[in-house]
Protein backbone atom coordinates (compact mmCIF):
# COMPACT_ATOMS: atom_id res chain seq x y z
CA UNK A 1 0.00 0.00 0.00
CA UNK A 2 1.30 3.55 -0.51
CA UNK A 3 2.16 5.94 1.98
CA UNK A 4 -0.41 8.69 1.88
CA UNK A 5 2.62 11.60 2.41
CA UNK A 6 4.76 10.24 -0.02
CA UNK A 7 1.90 11.14 -3.04
CA UNK A 8 3.77 13.63 -5.18
CA UNK A 9 2.99 15.02 -9.00
CA UNK A 10 6.48 14.11 -10.26
CA UNK A 11 6.44 9.99 -9.27
CA UNK A 12 2.55 9.40 -9.46
CA UNK A 13 0.61 11.07 -11.74
CA UNK A 14 -1.04 9.19 -13.91
CA UNK A 15 -0.58 6.11 -11.67
CA UNK A 16 -3.09 3.34 -10.16
CA UNK A 17 -2.31 3.00 -6.57
CA UNK A 18 -3.77 1.44 -3.45
CA UNK A 19 -4.22 3.52 -0.28
CA UNK A 20 -5.82 2.70 2.97
CA UNK A 21 -6.34 4.68 6.40
CA UNK A 22 -9.21 6.86 8.36
CA UNK A 23 -11.93 8.85 6.33
CA UNK A 24 -10.73 11.98 8.07
CA UNK A 25 -13.69 14.03 6.39
CA UNK A 26 -15.96 13.31 3.67
CA UNK A 27 -18.01 16.09 1.08
CA UNK A 28 -20.42 15.01 -1.05
CA UNK A 29 -20.73 17.82 -3.75
CA UNK A 30 -23.88 17.17 -5.89
CA UNK A 31 -22.71 14.38 -7.86
CA UNK A 32 -18.70 13.97 -6.83
CA UNK A 33 -17.90 12.46 -3.33
CA UNK A 34 -14.72 13.68 -1.48
CA UNK A 35 -13.15 12.09 0.66
CA UNK A 36 -10.27 13.02 2.94
CA UNK A 37 -8.22 9.69 3.97
CA UNK A 38 -5.69 10.34 6.61
CA UNK A 39 -2.39 7.85 7.53
CA UNK A 40 -0.14 8.50 10.08
CA UNK A 41 1.82 10.28 7.15
CA UNK A 42 -0.32 12.63 6.05
CA UNK A 43 -4.09 13.35 4.05
CA UNK A 44 -4.76 12.48 0.56
CA UNK A 45 -8.07 13.05 -1.13
CA UNK A 46 -10.20 10.51 -2.83
CA UNK A 47 -12.09 11.86 -5.56
CA UNK A 48 -15.35 9.50 -5.81
CA UNK A 49 -17.25 9.82 -9.47
CA UNK A 50 -21.09 8.04 -10.33
CA UNK A 51 -19.94 6.12 -12.93
CA UNK A 52 -17.98 4.15 -11.18
CA UNK A 53 -21.43 2.77 -9.55
CA UNK A 54 -20.12 0.51 -6.53
CA UNK A 55 -17.05 2.84 -5.48
CA UNK A 56 -20.03 5.65 -5.05
CA UNK A 57 -22.61 3.38 -3.36
CA UNK A 58 -20.27 2.53 -0.56
CA UNK A 59 -18.73 6.33 -0.59
CA UNK A 60 -22.42 7.39 0.55
CA UNK A 61 -21.91 5.07 3.84
CA UNK A 62 -19.28 6.41 4.88
CA UNK A 63 -18.27 8.73 7.82
CA UNK A 64 -15.57 10.18 9.89
CA UNK A 65 -12.65 6.94 10.93
CA UNK A 66 -14.30 4.64 9.05
CA UNK A 67 -10.95 2.60 7.80
CA UNK A 68 -10.96 2.29 3.76
CA UNK A 69 -8.95 1.00 1.04
CA UNK A 70 -9.07 2.83 -1.77
CA UNK A 71 -7.46 2.18 -5.40
CA UNK A 72 -7.35 4.45 -8.18
CA UNK A 73 -5.41 6.64 -10.91
CA UNK A 74 -3.92 10.25 -9.37
CA UNK A 75 -4.43 12.50 -10.92
CA UNK A 76 -3.01 16.81 -10.86
CA UNK A 77 -5.78 19.40 -9.41
CA UNK A 78 -6.40 22.03 -11.24
CA UNK A 79 -4.66 24.90 -10.30
CA UNK A 80 -7.49 26.68 -8.52
CA UNK A 81 -8.21 23.53 -6.19
CA UNK A 82 -4.61 22.89 -5.34
CA UNK A 83 -4.48 22.85 -1.40
CA UNK A 84 -1.18 24.44 -0.02
CA UNK A 85 -1.64 23.36 3.48
CA UNK A 86 -1.03 19.37 2.61
CA UNK A 87 2.21 17.71 1.10
CA UNK A 88 -0.72 16.23 -1.49
CA UNK A 89 -2.48 19.30 -2.52
CA UNK A 90 -1.48 19.16 -6.15
CA UNK A 91 -2.82 15.83 -6.53
CA UNK A 92 -6.03 13.71 -5.98
CA UNK A 93 -6.91 10.39 -6.20
CA UNK A 94 -9.88 9.41 -8.69
CA UNK A 95 -11.11 5.98 -6.99
CA UNK A 96 -12.13 3.17 -8.76
CA UNK A 97 -12.72 0.56 -6.38
CA UNK A 98 -13.60 1.32 -2.35
CA UNK A 99 -13.64 -0.94 0.54
CA UNK A 100 -14.72 -0.38 3.99
CA UNK A 101 -12.60 -1.99 5.92
CA UNK A 102 -14.34 -1.75 9.19
CA UNK A 103 -16.83 0.95 10.05
CA UNK A 104 -16.53 3.06 13.22
CA UNK A 105 -19.33 4.16 15.71
CA UNK A 106 -20.13 7.54 16.18
CA UNK A 107 -17.14 9.28 18.16
CA UNK A 108 -17.18 10.34 21.36
CA UNK A 109 -15.27 13.81 20.52
CA UNK A 110 -13.49 14.59 16.76
CA UNK A 111 -10.16 13.54 16.22
CA UNK A 112 -9.04 17.16 15.20
CA UNK A 113 -10.12 18.60 18.33
CA UNK A 114 -8.20 21.68 20.64
CA UNK A 115 -7.33 19.74 23.58
CA UNK A 116 -8.75 22.95 25.67
CA UNK A 117 -12.22 22.44 24.22
CA UNK A 118 -11.77 18.41 25.47
CA UNK A 119 -12.10 17.11 28.94
CA UNK A 120 -8.97 15.37 29.47
CA UNK A 121 -10.62 11.97 31.31
CA UNK A 122 -12.55 12.05 28.12
CA UNK A 123 -9.75 12.24 26.21
CA UNK A 124 -7.65 9.47 28.15
CA UNK A 125 -10.83 7.11 28.43
CA UNK A 126 -10.53 6.97 24.38
CA UNK A 127 -7.00 7.22 24.17
CA UNK A 128 -6.39 4.93 20.94
CA UNK A 129 -8.74 7.63 18.89
CA UNK A 130 -6.75 10.51 20.97
CA UNK A 131 -4.04 9.18 19.16
CA UNK A 132 -4.93 9.54 16.18
CA UNK A 133 -4.30 13.76 16.36
CA UNK A 134 -1.57 14.73 14.32
CA UNK A 135 -0.11 16.48 17.15
CA UNK A 136 -0.03 13.11 19.01
CA UNK A 137 1.47 10.91 16.06
CA UNK A 138 4.00 13.69 15.80
CA UNK A 139 4.84 13.00 19.57
CA UNK A 140 5.12 9.21 19.65
CA UNK A 141 7.94 9.64 16.77
CA UNK A 142 9.75 12.28 18.20
CA UNK A 143 9.75 10.50 21.38
CA UNK A 144 10.79 7.31 19.64
CA UNK A 145 13.72 8.99 17.28
CA UNK A 146 14.60 10.88 21.15
CA UNK A 147 15.19 7.34 22.22
CA UNK A 148 17.23 6.44 19.17
CA UNK A 149 19.28 9.19 19.37
CA UNK A 150 20.19 8.60 22.97
CA UNK A 151 20.54 5.31 22.64
CA UNK A 152 23.22 5.34 19.61
CA UNK A 153 25.16 8.48 21.37
CA UNK A 154 25.46 6.41 24.36
CA UNK A 155 26.49 3.21 22.33
CA UNK A 156 29.38 5.15 20.55
CA UNK A 157 30.39 6.45 23.90
CA UNK A 158 30.95 2.61 25.29
CA UNK A 159 27.99 2.40 27.63
CA UNK A 160 26.74 -1.04 27.87
CA UNK A 161 22.87 -1.19 28.34
CA UNK A 162 21.66 -3.67 30.77
CA UNK A 163 18.19 -4.29 31.69
CA UNK A 164 17.93 -4.71 35.59
CA UNK A 165 15.44 -6.25 37.70
CA UNK A 166 11.68 -5.24 38.08
CA UNK A 167 10.54 -6.96 40.99
CA UNK A 168 12.89 -6.56 44.21
CA UNK A 169 13.04 -5.32 47.64
CA UNK A 170 11.76 -2.73 49.41
CA UNK A 171 14.15 0.05 50.55
CA UNK A 172 13.81 3.87 51.85
CA UNK A 173 14.93 5.71 48.91
CA UNK A 174 12.38 8.49 49.04
CA UNK A 175 8.79 7.93 47.61
CA UNK A 176 6.47 5.58 48.57
CA UNK A 177 7.16 1.55 46.98
CA UNK A 178 4.70 -0.10 45.19
CA UNK A 179 4.23 -3.32 46.78
CA UNK A 180 3.96 -6.72 45.02
CA UNK A 181 2.75 -10.04 47.04
CA UNK A 182 4.33 -12.72 46.47
CA UNK A 183 2.11 -16.02 46.14
CA UNK A 184 5.14 -18.52 46.49
CA UNK A 185 6.55 -17.05 49.52
CA UNK A 186 3.10 -15.79 51.74
CA UNK A 187 3.54 -12.81 53.90
CA UNK A 188 6.30 -11.32 51.91
CA UNK A 189 6.11 -9.10 49.30
CA UNK A 190 7.85 -8.00 46.30
CA UNK A 191 8.50 -3.63 45.05
CA UNK A 192 8.70 -2.16 42.21
CA UNK A 193 11.94 0.01 41.58
CA UNK A 194 11.86 3.35 42.43
CA UNK A 195 14.86 3.53 40.30
CA UNK A 196 17.30 0.81 39.45
CA UNK A 197 20.31 2.54 42.47
CA UNK A 198 21.63 -0.37 43.88
CA UNK A 199 21.74 -2.67 40.53
CA UNK A 200 23.61 -0.34 38.97
CA UNK A 201 25.81 0.21 41.57
CA UNK A 202 26.43 -3.68 41.85
CA UNK A 203 26.94 -3.41 38.35
CA UNK A 204 29.84 -0.82 39.06
CA UNK A 205 31.51 -3.37 41.88
CA UNK A 206 31.12 -6.09 39.24
CA UNK A 207 33.70 -4.46 36.89
CA UNK A 208 31.01 -2.99 34.22
CA UNK A 209 32.88 0.50 33.19
CA UNK A 210 29.67 2.62 31.63
CA UNK A 211 26.01 1.25 32.22
CA UNK A 212 23.01 2.89 30.93
CA UNK A 213 19.91 1.44 30.31
CA UNK A 214 16.54 3.65 29.12
CA UNK A 215 14.53 2.14 32.91
CA UNK A 216 11.32 2.41 33.74
CA UNK A 217 10.80 3.05 36.99
CA UNK A 218 7.82 3.30 40.08
CA UNK A 219 6.79 5.55 42.51
CA UNK A 220 3.68 5.60 44.44
CA UNK A 221 3.59 9.83 44.31
CA UNK A 222 1.55 12.50 44.05
CA UNK A 223 0.32 13.51 40.29
CA UNK A 224 1.18 16.94 38.88
CA UNK A 225 2.23 18.59 35.55
CA UNK A 226 5.43 17.95 35.28
CA UNK A 227 5.52 14.16 36.71
CA UNK A 228 3.33 11.10 35.65
CA UNK A 229 2.31 9.70 38.51
CA UNK A 230 3.01 5.82 39.00
CA UNK A 231 5.25 4.92 36.37
CA UNK A 232 8.35 7.00 34.21
CA UNK A 233 10.88 6.42 31.86
CA UNK A 234 14.67 7.63 32.78
CA UNK A 235 18.31 7.46 31.25
CA UNK A 236 19.68 6.06 33.92
CA UNK A 237 23.36 5.54 33.75
CA UNK A 238 26.80 5.18 35.88
CA UNK A 239 30.48 5.37 35.22
CA UNK A 240 33.16 3.42 37.23
CA UNK A 241 35.98 5.36 38.36
CA UNK A 242 34.10 8.78 38.83
CA UNK A 243 35.18 9.97 41.91
CA UNK A 244 34.12 13.21 41.78
CA UNK A 245 31.26 15.07 39.64
CA UNK A 246 33.58 16.92 36.96
CA UNK A 247 33.96 13.15 35.49
CA UNK A 248 30.32 12.90 35.14
CA UNK A 249 29.44 16.47 33.70
CA UNK A 250 32.51 16.74 31.03
CA UNK A 251 31.24 13.01 29.70
CA UNK A 252 27.24 13.50 29.40
CA UNK A 253 27.34 17.60 28.41
CA UNK A 254 27.63 16.60 24.96
CA UNK A 255 24.63 14.31 24.97
CA UNK A 256 22.50 17.03 25.97
CA UNK A 257 24.35 19.80 23.76
CA UNK A 258 23.96 17.49 20.69
CA UNK A 259 19.65 16.41 21.79
CA UNK A 260 19.14 20.58 22.07
CA UNK A 261 21.01 21.85 18.80
CA UNK A 262 20.86 18.53 16.69
CA UNK A 263 17.35 16.65 17.70
CA UNK A 264 15.43 20.14 18.78
CA UNK A 265 17.35 22.48 16.66
CA UNK A 266 17.62 24.67 19.99
CA UNK A 267 20.27 27.09 21.55
CA UNK A 268 22.09 26.02 24.40
CA UNK A 269 22.36 28.97 26.18
CA UNK A 270 25.53 28.49 27.73
CA UNK A 271 28.71 26.06 27.41
CA UNK A 272 30.25 24.64 29.37
CA UNK A 273 26.99 24.19 31.71
CA UNK A 274 26.97 26.85 34.55
CA UNK A 275 27.49 24.97 38.46
CA UNK A 276 25.71 26.68 40.82
CA UNK A 277 25.64 25.80 44.30
CA UNK A 278 22.40 24.63 45.90
CA UNK A 279 22.57 27.54 48.33
CA UNK A 280 23.56 30.24 45.70
CA UNK A 281 20.58 28.98 43.63
CA UNK A 282 18.11 29.62 46.51
CA UNK A 283 19.38 33.05 47.48
CA UNK A 284 19.62 34.35 43.84
CA UNK A 285 16.96 32.36 42.25
CA UNK A 286 14.13 31.41 45.07
CA UNK A 287 14.51 27.91 43.19
CA UNK A 288 16.80 24.72 42.89
CA UNK A 289 15.39 24.78 39.27
CA UNK A 290 15.97 28.06 38.28
CA UNK A 291 15.40 29.70 34.76
CA UNK A 292 18.62 30.83 33.53
CA UNK A 293 17.21 32.00 30.12
CA UNK A 294 16.83 35.32 32.27
CA UNK A 295 18.44 36.97 34.95
CA UNK A 296 15.72 39.06 37.25
CA UNK A 297 17.97 37.33 40.12
CA UNK A 298 17.11 38.47 44.00
CA UNK A 299 19.07 41.60 45.43
CA UNK A 300 19.69 41.51 49.46
CA UNK A 301 18.68 45.22 50.93
CA UNK A 302 18.73 44.10 54.96
CA UNK A 303 21.80 46.15 55.42
CA UNK A 304 20.78 49.09 53.87
CA UNK A 305 17.47 49.20 55.27
CA UNK A 306 18.46 47.92 58.56
CA UNK A 307 17.10 50.75 60.04
CA UNK A 308 14.35 51.96 58.45
CA UNK A 309 11.01 53.07 59.87
CA UNK A 310 8.98 51.31 57.81
CA UNK A 311 7.68 48.58 59.82
CA UNK A 312 6.97 46.01 57.18
CA UNK A 313 10.40 46.01 56.54
CA UNK A 314 11.71 47.09 60.01
CA UNK A 315 9.47 44.29 61.81
CA UNK A 316 11.16 41.50 59.58
CA UNK A 317 14.52 42.85 60.09
CA UNK A 318 14.36 42.06 63.54
CA UNK A 319 12.40 39.08 63.79
CA UNK A 320 16.00 37.78 62.06
CA UNK A 321 14.43 37.43 58.54
CA UNK A 322 15.60 39.57 55.37
CA UNK A 323 14.78 41.85 53.14
CA UNK A 324 14.92 41.31 48.71
CA UNK A 325 14.41 42.68 45.82
CA UNK A 326 13.96 41.75 42.10
CA UNK A 327 13.84 44.06 39.52
CA UNK A 328 11.62 43.81 36.41
CA UNK A 329 13.01 45.84 33.13
CA UNK A 330 10.53 48.38 31.67
CA UNK A 331 7.63 46.77 34.44
CA UNK A 332 6.38 50.29 35.08
CA UNK A 333 3.67 49.90 32.32
CA UNK A 334 2.27 46.82 34.63
CA UNK A 335 -1.64 47.83 35.43
CA UNK A 336 -2.90 47.77 38.70
CA UNK A 337 -4.84 44.88 37.85
CA UNK A 338 -1.76 43.49 36.89
CA UNK A 339 -0.40 44.67 40.29
CA UNK A 340 -3.25 42.79 42.50
CA UNK A 341 -3.10 39.53 40.30
CA UNK A 342 0.67 39.15 40.83
CA UNK A 343 0.06 40.48 45.03
CA UNK A 344 -2.63 37.40 45.25
CA UNK A 345 -0.31 35.37 43.88
CA UNK A 346 2.55 35.85 46.83
CA UNK A 347 -0.57 35.70 49.60
CA UNK A 348 -1.11 32.40 47.96
CA UNK A 349 2.61 31.32 49.16
CA UNK A 350 2.66 33.08 52.40
CA UNK A 351 3.64 36.35 51.86
CA UNK A 352 1.41 39.39 53.63
CA UNK A 353 1.45 41.75 50.56
CA UNK A 354 3.70 42.62 47.52
CA UNK A 355 5.03 46.26 48.25
CA UNK A 356 6.92 47.45 45.15
CA UNK A 357 8.67 50.77 43.66
CA UNK A 358 7.99 51.56 39.94
CA UNK A 359 10.70 54.12 38.24
CA UNK A 360 8.75 55.79 35.57
CA UNK A 361 9.68 59.52 33.82
CA UNK A 362 12.48 60.35 36.59
CA UNK A 363 10.22 59.70 39.30
CA UNK A 364 9.91 57.08 41.90
CA UNK A 365 6.09 55.74 42.88
CA UNK A 366 5.01 53.46 45.37
CA UNK A 367 2.00 53.16 48.61
CA UNK A 368 5.47 52.91 50.59
CA UNK A 369 7.35 55.75 49.81
CA UNK A 370 6.05 57.92 52.38
CA UNK A 371 7.70 55.42 54.74
CA UNK A 372 11.11 55.07 53.46
CA UNK A 373 13.77 58.05 53.30
CA UNK A 374 15.26 59.34 50.34
CA UNK A 375 18.72 58.18 51.43
CA UNK A 376 16.83 54.38 51.19
CA UNK A 377 15.20 54.86 48.34
CA UNK A 378 18.46 55.73 46.73
CA UNK A 379 20.45 52.83 48.14
CA UNK A 380 17.16 50.24 46.76
CA UNK A 381 17.79 51.66 43.38
CA UNK A 382 21.79 52.22 43.47
CA UNK A 383 21.67 48.57 44.40
CA UNK A 384 18.96 46.56 42.58
CA UNK A 385 20.38 48.91 39.53
CA UNK A 386 17.07 49.55 38.49
CA UNK A 387 16.35 51.93 35.68
CA UNK A 388 13.44 54.12 34.62
CA UNK A 389 10.78 52.09 33.18
CA UNK A 390 11.37 49.38 35.19
CA UNK A 391 10.02 48.58 38.80
CA UNK A 392 11.04 47.10 41.85
CA UNK A 393 9.15 44.10 44.19
CA UNK A 394 10.20 43.53 47.93
CA UNK A 395 9.72 40.61 50.01
CA UNK A 396 10.48 40.92 53.20
CA UNK A 397 9.69 37.87 56.25
CA UNK A 398 11.72 34.88 56.78
CA UNK A 399 14.40 34.24 54.55
CA UNK A 400 13.36 30.85 53.20
CA UNK A 401 9.67 32.53 52.74
CA UNK A 402 11.71 35.61 50.84
CA UNK A 403 13.19 33.29 49.05
CA UNK A 404 10.34 31.00 47.96
CA UNK A 405 8.03 34.31 47.25
CA UNK A 406 9.75 35.62 45.36
CA UNK A 407 11.22 32.68 43.51
CA UNK A 408 7.65 32.19 42.41
CA UNK A 409 7.06 35.79 41.28
CA UNK A 410 10.42 35.96 39.40
CA UNK A 411 8.95 32.92 37.45
CA UNK A 412 5.71 34.09 36.38
CA UNK A 413 7.54 37.42 35.60
CA UNK A 414 9.41 35.86 33.39
CA UNK A 415 6.71 33.86 32.02
CA UNK A 416 4.03 37.16 31.58
CA UNK A 417 6.55 39.32 29.95
CA UNK A 418 7.98 37.01 27.44
CA UNK A 419 11.00 36.04 28.86
CA UNK A 420 11.37 32.81 28.46
CA UNK A 421 12.96 32.35 24.55
CA UNK A 422 11.30 29.06 23.56
CA UNK A 423 14.36 28.63 21.13
CA UNK A 424 16.59 28.33 23.70
CA UNK A 425 17.79 25.77 26.49
CA UNK A 426 19.92 26.98 29.46
CA UNK A 427 21.28 24.07 31.07
CA UNK A 428 23.15 23.94 34.57
CA UNK A 429 23.82 21.81 37.00
CA UNK A 430 22.97 22.42 40.97
CA UNK A 431 25.72 21.46 43.14
CA UNK A 432 26.77 21.18 46.96
CA UNK A 433 23.70 19.53 48.36
CA UNK A 434 23.01 19.28 51.63
CA UNK A 435 23.65 15.58 53.09
CA UNK A 436 20.97 15.72 55.73
CA UNK A 437 17.97 18.10 56.45
CA UNK A 438 15.30 18.39 59.49
CA UNK A 439 11.83 16.03 59.22
CA UNK A 440 9.19 18.20 60.61
CA UNK A 441 6.40 15.42 59.93
CA UNK A 442 9.53 12.78 61.31
CA UNK A 443 10.58 15.32 64.00
CA UNK A 444 14.12 14.23 63.00
CA UNK A 445 17.44 14.52 60.99
CA UNK A 446 16.33 13.04 56.87
CA UNK A 447 18.53 12.15 54.08
CA UNK A 448 17.71 15.40 52.10
CA UNK A 449 18.15 13.06 48.96
CA UNK A 450 19.80 10.57 47.74
CA UNK A 451 21.29 8.23 50.59
CA UNK A 452 24.13 6.73 48.90
CA UNK A 453 25.49 9.81 47.61
CA UNK A 454 29.13 10.65 49.26
CA UNK A 455 29.43 13.04 52.00
CA UNK A 456 31.89 15.76 51.13
CA UNK A 457 34.94 15.36 54.00
CA UNK A 458 33.81 11.69 53.65
CA UNK A 459 33.44 9.87 57.22
CA UNK A 460 35.66 13.26 58.77
CA UNK A 461 32.88 15.23 57.83
CA UNK A 462 30.06 12.75 59.45
CA UNK A 463 32.12 12.10 62.85
CA UNK A 464 32.83 16.07 63.35
CA UNK A 465 30.22 18.76 61.51
CA UNK A 466 26.84 19.32 62.47
CA UNK A 467 25.09 16.73 59.97
CA UNK A 468 22.64 19.76 58.60
CA UNK A 469 26.12 21.66 57.30
CA UNK A 470 27.34 18.45 55.96
CA UNK A 471 27.36 18.50 51.58
CA UNK A 472 27.47 16.03 49.69
CA UNK A 473 28.94 15.44 46.11
CA UNK A 474 25.42 15.63 44.64
CA UNK A 475 23.80 17.69 41.43
CA UNK A 476 20.94 18.00 39.76
CA UNK A 477 20.30 19.09 35.80
CA UNK A 478 18.13 21.79 35.01
CA UNK A 479 17.56 23.34 32.19
CA UNK A 480 14.18 26.54 31.64
CA UNK A 481 13.07 25.54 35.07
CA UNK A 482 12.64 22.02 34.94
CA UNK A 483 14.89 19.06 36.98
CA UNK A 484 15.93 16.71 34.43
CA UNK A 485 17.56 14.70 37.50
CA UNK A 486 19.12 14.36 40.52
CA UNK A 487 22.86 12.06 40.77
CA UNK A 488 25.73 11.69 42.68
CA UNK A 489 29.35 10.54 42.91
CA UNK A 490 28.07 7.48 45.16
CA UNK A 491 29.63 6.28 49.07
CA UNK A 492 31.09 3.04 47.78
CA UNK A 493 32.72 2.81 51.33
CA UNK A 494 30.80 0.64 54.20
CA UNK A 495 32.30 2.09 56.97
CA UNK A 496 30.86 5.59 55.78
CA UNK A 497 27.48 4.00 54.29
CA UNK A 498 27.11 2.77 57.98
CA UNK A 499 27.96 5.79 59.39
CA UNK A 500 25.60 8.07 57.03
CA UNK A 501 22.85 5.67 58.02
CA UNK A 502 23.39 5.62 61.38
CA UNK A 503 22.48 9.62 61.53
CA UNK A 504 19.73 9.24 60.23
CA UNK A 505 18.54 6.32 62.89
CA UNK A 506 19.10 3.49 61.13
CA UNK A 507 21.54 1.17 63.02
CA UNK A 508 23.67 -1.00 61.33
CA UNK A 509 21.62 -4.11 61.71
CA UNK A 510 18.52 -1.97 59.75
CA UNK A 511 20.97 -1.42 56.98
CA UNK A 512 22.33 -4.85 56.50
CA UNK A 513 19.00 -5.86 56.16
CA UNK A 514 17.95 -3.29 53.41
CA UNK A 515 21.22 -2.98 51.66
CA UNK A 516 23.01 -6.49 52.75
CA UNK A 517 23.74 -6.50 48.93
CA UNK A 518 25.34 -3.62 48.39
CA UNK A 519 27.05 -3.70 51.60
CA UNK A 520 28.91 -7.47 51.32
CA UNK A 521 29.89 -6.17 47.72
CA UNK A 522 31.44 -2.82 48.99
CA UNK A 523 33.62 -5.15 50.92
CA UNK A 524 34.94 -6.81 47.69
CA UNK A 525 36.92 -3.94 45.83
CA UNK A 526 34.46 -1.45 44.82
CA UNK A 527 35.65 1.23 42.42
CA UNK A 528 34.59 5.06 42.82
CA UNK A 529 31.18 5.65 40.83
CA UNK A 530 28.77 7.82 40.17
CA UNK A 531 25.83 8.96 37.70
CA UNK A 532 22.60 10.43 37.45
CA UNK A 533 19.38 9.68 35.45
CA UNK A 534 17.37 12.22 33.37
CA UNK A 535 13.98 11.28 32.98
CA UNK A 536 12.79 10.26 29.02
CA UNK A 537 9.59 12.24 29.71
CA UNK A 538 11.05 15.57 31.46
CA UNK A 539 13.27 15.58 28.17
CA UNK A 540 11.24 15.23 25.30
CA UNK A 541 8.73 18.14 27.42
CA UNK A 542 11.53 20.32 27.19
CA UNK A 543 12.78 20.12 24.02
CA UNK A 544 9.45 20.29 22.38
CA UNK A 545 8.31 23.41 24.62
CA UNK A 546 5.35 20.97 26.09
CA UNK A 547 3.84 22.10 29.39
CA UNK A 548 1.90 18.65 30.37
CA UNK A 549 4.00 15.71 30.65
CA UNK A 550 0.48 13.54 29.62
CA UNK A 551 1.08 14.95 26.17
CA UNK A 552 4.78 13.15 25.96
CA UNK A 553 3.55 9.67 26.92
CA UNK A 554 1.20 7.03 25.32
CA UNK A 555 -1.23 5.77 27.81
CA UNK A 556 -0.66 8.56 30.95
CA UNK A 557 -2.36 8.09 33.91
CA UNK A 558 -4.90 11.02 34.57
CA UNK A 559 -4.18 14.08 37.19
CA UNK A 560 -5.72 11.18 40.30
CA UNK A 561 -3.21 8.41 38.98
CA UNK A 562 -5.88 6.62 37.68
CA UNK A 563 -5.69 4.60 33.93
CA UNK A 564 -9.46 5.97 32.86
CA UNK A 565 -9.20 3.83 29.56
CA UNK A 566 -8.35 0.23 31.23
CA UNK A 567 -9.89 1.23 34.78
CA UNK A 568 -6.59 0.99 36.92
CA UNK A 569 -6.47 0.86 39.77
CA UNK A 570 -9.22 -1.80 39.91
CA UNK A 571 -10.76 -4.71 42.35
CA UNK A 572 -9.81 -8.14 42.19
CA UNK A 573 -11.53 -11.26 43.00
CA UNK A 574 -11.61 -12.77 46.56
CA UNK A 575 -9.70 -16.15 44.96
CA UNK A 576 -6.60 -13.94 43.90
CA UNK A 577 -6.58 -12.36 47.43
CA UNK A 578 -6.73 -15.55 48.98
CA UNK A 579 -3.93 -16.95 46.99
CA UNK A 580 -1.40 -14.19 47.98
CA UNK A 581 -3.30 -14.60 51.58
CA UNK A 582 -4.17 -11.23 52.06
CA UNK A 583 -7.34 -9.90 53.77
CA UNK A 584 -8.85 -6.39 53.14
CA UNK A 585 -9.52 -3.63 55.35
CA UNK A 586 -10.28 -0.77 54.08
CA UNK A 587 -11.74 2.36 55.53
CA UNK A 588 -15.67 2.91 55.71
CA UNK A 589 -17.10 4.67 52.45
CA UNK A 590 -18.03 8.43 53.18
CA UNK A 591 -22.08 8.96 54.03
CA UNK A 592 -22.76 11.07 51.40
Amino acid sequence: MQRTLSLDTTLHVGKQITVAGWAASTRDHGGLIFIDLRDHAGLVQLTVHPETATAFEIANKIRDEFVLKATGTVLEREPSLVNKNIATGTVEIKVEHLEILNPSKPLPFPIFHQEANINEDLRLKYRFLDLRREKMQSMLLKRHKMIKFIRDWMDAEDFIEITTPILTSSSPEGARDFLVPSRLHPGKFYALPQAPQQFKQLLMVGGVPKYFQIAPCFRDEDPRADRSPGEFYQLDLEIAFADHHDVVFKQMEPLFIELTEKFAGKKVLEKPFPRIPYAEAMEKYGSDRPDLRFGMEMVELTEELKNTGFSVFANAIKSGGCIKAITLEGGSRLTRSQIDTLTEMVKREGAGGLAYIVLENGEQKSPILKFLSSEEVSAIITKTKAQDGDIVFFGADERSLVNKVLGKLRDQLGADFGLKDPSVVAWAWIIDFPMYEWSDTEKKIDFCHNPFSMPIGGLDALNTQDPLTIKADQYDIIANGLELSSGAIRNYNPEILYKAFEIVGYPKEVVDEKFGAMIRAFEYGAPPHGGFAPGIDRLLMLLENEANIREVIAFPKNGSAEDVMMEAPSTVSEKQLKELHIKLDLPPKKQS
